[in-house]
């Protein structure tokens, strides 16, 4: 019982703060009576009854009360707190069973084999007299033969990179580099850095080439991180890495939030981990992401942030303080995937272009993935992850203490790795040097910015948020961008196709930037567009088509499959002539 002179003393400090209609004794008193009421139903309720029935009565009441808290919770979880929203769940259920009705199913089937035959037609077309290798030959080939046989293995692709006119997939460094990480990679061909004890010098090198991206990322003492095989694995070690950390901190159903732009390496990463990937829209104007959405969607699931720098389909940088200033509020991680422009926002400054903060120099950036096989100009199969500290990074690690083989440990996804692709890496940052990156970055963000300088300037198309770094996205209002982008393929240029919304983009490199590339590709695009104005009813035709067919198909799952397909003819070595020795001829 309150002491009643400590209670005066609490009524005296509250109460003058409280409305003139409410105060606490008359709470009080109101309280004491409602409790008295619930006490007198109760009596009346069980007067008559035997003391084992009121316990029965008791018992049974309190079982179905749990029960129906127990359906309420699992059908709210059910609705809210799933992967995939109730939405989505209830379209997947509806298209699944819509297309399991045999006519629907059919007509499907058919429908789809004639997609997939004929993209494997115009994707992979099969030259006459071209032939495939479908079993080991009976002897071996001589050198002589077999380098007769990868120079018509070379003749296949019609594409002529070398001139420049592809969209980003190829970072050359040029031939003298070329001719350098050739004679590299000879010397350490059989190298393994899981074995470290027979390849100190792989060791060695990719230990320095970490260091060297701490540094180039304004990282403090304690900041660490390994290499990877590309930015994919990158970015699945990170997410990995923040999934163990939260089982650590007693997180069991961990969510990353990211914006719907963010690298498709993050759906990877949260299928195969099994985590919840939480995708927040971008602004519509500048496409970065929006962060009152990102605020929105923390839970007390939530590890990760993530942001772009930049982003790929349009070259915008995401407000990295911002996301690191959230995500330093609620003590989740903050992930940078620098992977495109690893090796270009690091110089930007040098070269003379502003970026805002997007660095370990950010408080609250927890790690960082950056790409040294793009404009690093390693060799691809490169890639590193870091962290701010040592402790984030045990959670990538992989070990297993008790097998019979040894204790295995393992900084990354592979046991063995390639030791000739890490020498590569090593040789091309020491031989490159800051001075190099700097200049190479001043060559790429120049011509970027003419690109899109001419870009603007084309009537009825626009570009798309502002471009930062090397991409320019670019869409039109009054024709389809596809058939765009078929136009600009017959004039020898392979551009990335982009959706939702429909656009296309390229990603500067270094061959774009070779004398009078940029000038031509301003000039094709005008030429085409001024085309596609006169008559901006036509369709596009092949890949562009599936995309623009792909946007507006509802059953997404009809989408999957076409990938599927298209990953089937990948591997397709054309069976239906005839064998000889093992030899498919055509």
């Amino acid at each position: 019982m309150l002491d009643k002179t400590l209670w005066e003393q609490f009524l005296d400090v509250v109460e003058p703060h409280l409305p003139e209609y409410l105060h606490w004794n008359e709470i009080c008193w109101t309280f004491v009576f409602y409790l008295a009421e619930a006490r007198r139903h109760i009596h009346r309720w069980c007067r008559g009854m035997e003391a084992w029935e009121i316990v029965v009565n008791t018992v049974t009441y309190c079982f179905f009360v749990w029960l129906a808290l127990e359906i309420l919770r699992w059908v709210i979880g059910w609705a809210f707190f799933r992967e995939k929203s109730l939405i989505e769940r209830v379209k997947k259920g509806f298209f699944r069973t819509l297309r399991r009705m045999p006519f629907i199913k059919d007509k499907i089937a058919n429908e789809m084999n004639k997609t997939v035959e004929e993209m494997g037609k115009t994707v992979f077309p099969v030259k006459p007299g071209e032939t495939f290798h479908t079993r080991l030959p009976a002897k071996g080939m001589k050198e002589k033969d077999l380098m007769k046989e990868i120079e018509n293995y070379t003749k296949l692709g019609e594409v002529k990179w070398e001139e420049g006119r592809v969209s980003g997939a190829i970072y050359c460094g040029g031939k003298e580099l070329t001719e350098v990480l050739t004679k590299v990679y000879s010397k350490f061909t059989w190298a393994n850095p899981l074995h470290v004890d027979i390849f100190p010098d792989v060791r060695k090198m990719e230990a320095e080439v970490v260091q060297m991206c701490v540094n180039m990322y304004h990282g403090g003492k304690d900041a660490c991180g390994t290499m990877t095989s590309g930015g994919t694995e990158s970015i699945l070690m990170a997410c990995k890495a923040y999934r163990d950390w939260a089982v650590d901190r007693g997180i069991t159903h961990p969510e990353i939030v990211a914006p719907i732009s963010i690298h498709a390496a993050f759906d990877k990463a949260a299928h195969y981990f099994n985590i919840k990937l939480v995708h927040v829209p971008v602004d519509e104007k500048t496409r970065k992401v929006n962060i009152k959405a990102m605020r929105r969607a923390i839970t007390k699931n939530t590890i990760l942030l993530c942001g772009s720098a930049p982003q790929f389909p349009h070259g915008v940088m995401d407000p990295i303080e911002e996301i690191a200033k959230l995500a330093k509020k609620y003590n989740l991680g903050c992930h940078v995937d620098a992977c495109l422009g690893g090796f270009l926002i690091p110089f930007m400054k040098k070269a003379g272009f502003s970026l805002p903060p997007f660095d370990f120099s950010v408080d609250g950036v927890t790690s960082i993935s950056c790409d040294t096989h793009k404009y690093g100009f390693s060799p691809k199969g490169s890639s590193v992850i870091l962290y701010s500290n040592k402790h984030l990074r045990h959670f990538q690690y992989f070990v297993a203490p008790d097998w019979q083989g040894g204790i295995y440990a393992c900084p990354s996804i592979p046991g063995s790795r390639p030791g000739a692709i890490i020498a590569a890496t090593w040789a091309t940052m020491i031989y490159y040097g800051e001075s190099g990156y700097v200049e190479s970055t001043r060559k790429i963000i120049s011509t970027r910015k003419k690109i899109e300088d001419g870009l603007r300037k084309i009537k009825g198309i626009f570009v798309l948020g502002k471009p930062e770094v090397s991409v320019v996205a670019f869409a039109s209002h009054d024709f389809d961008v596809y058939h765009l982008g078929d136009a600009l393929t017959k004039k020898g240029w392979h551009l990335n196709t982009l959706q939702f919304p429909s656009s296309i983009h390229i990603c500067v490199t270094a061959l774009n930037t070779q004398p009078g590339v940029a000038d031509q590709f301003i000039k094709d695009v005008r030429e085409c567009t001024a085309a596609l104005l006169k008559d901006p009813a036509a369709k596009s035709s092949g890949m562009s088509a599936i995309y623009g067919m792909s946007q507006s198909i509802p059953d997404r799952s009809i989408v999957n499959e076409i990938a599927w397909g298209f990953l089937d003819c990948m591997y397709n070595v054309n069976h239906e002539p005839a064998h000889e020795n093992g030899v498919v001829k055509h």
